[in-house]
């Protein structure tokens, strides 16, 4: 090989080797900008998920959506969807378990409590007790002590109560005496109140399963209509932290 021909083969080792130092310097740069946004993206995602408060929704079977195909056509999961098209930093927990009592309620409460804290709680209970023909007065004192636990554990806690009737042939004392008890603890307790959960609903047979008490999925986005139409001011007025 020539002397000149030396020279230019160590010319374009040197300007090979230069262009791969800066192959790799730009592919370190790209890199640290990726991980830089992706630590940016994680850190916001983080700040989100802190901002956003917990709507606990705590009942029966109506809450769980008993007999649907999808518990996604109950209706805490259809105020998600509500809340979601808004752009509201809540999330909905359903809590709803088939058959309880307030009673029952009153004993399970703590334990959800200790698991996270709860901006909003939604209580619906009381149906069961109506439809065993437990004393009012039973029923009034469960649904006090649940909200006094509620209140405990988050003082600045939102709290609305889903009220409940049941049919005549309870008796029409009785009838009257547990559709008041609703009344009467809202007023009490300063708690907002959904006159009857299920409005339009109950007594509808096309809108109820076959056993004619639990809402049909058409049903439950009545019930989520009744819900939503007191729930939705509490969390436009409380908005984020």
């Amino acid at each position: 090989m020539t002397i000149k021909n030396q020279f230019l083969a160590i010319g374009l080792a040197v300007i090979t080797t230069l262009s791969g130092c800066s192959e790799n310097q730009a592919n370190e740069q790209i890199t640290d900008q990726q991980e830089t946004r992706t630590v940016g993206d994680a850190n916001a995602q983080a700040a989100a998920e802190a901002e956003t408060k917990t709507i606990l929704f705590f009942g029966n079977s109506l809450t769980a959506g008993y007999g649907l195909d999808d518990p996604d056509q109950a209706f805490p999961a259809l105020i998600q969807q509500k809340i979601d098209s808004l752009d509201l930093p809540y999330k909905v927990i359903n809590a709803g378990l088939s058959g309880e009592t307030t009673a029952g309620g009153k004993s399970r409460v703590d334990w959800l409590l200790k698991k996270q804290q709860v901006d909003v709680f939604v209580l619906e209970l009381g149906a069961n007790d109506g439809l065993r023909g437990i004393a009012t007065e039973e029923t009034y004192a469960n649904l006090k002590a649940i909200i006094e636990k509620v209140r405990a554990s988050n003082p600045d806690v939102e709290i609305v109560l889903t009220g409940m009737q049941v049919p005549p042939s309870m008796g029409q004392k009785y009838s009257i005496d547990f559709r008041e008890v609703f009344t009467r603890v809202a007023q009490e307790e300063n708690v907002a109140l959904v006159p009857f959960l299920l409005e339009g609903v109950g007594g509808e047979a096309d809108l109820n399963q076959s056993d004619g008490i639990h809402p049909t999925e058409e049903g439950q986005r009545i019930l989520a209509s009744n819900v939503w139409e007191i729930l939705q001011p509490l969390l436009q007025e409380k908005g984020p932290a």
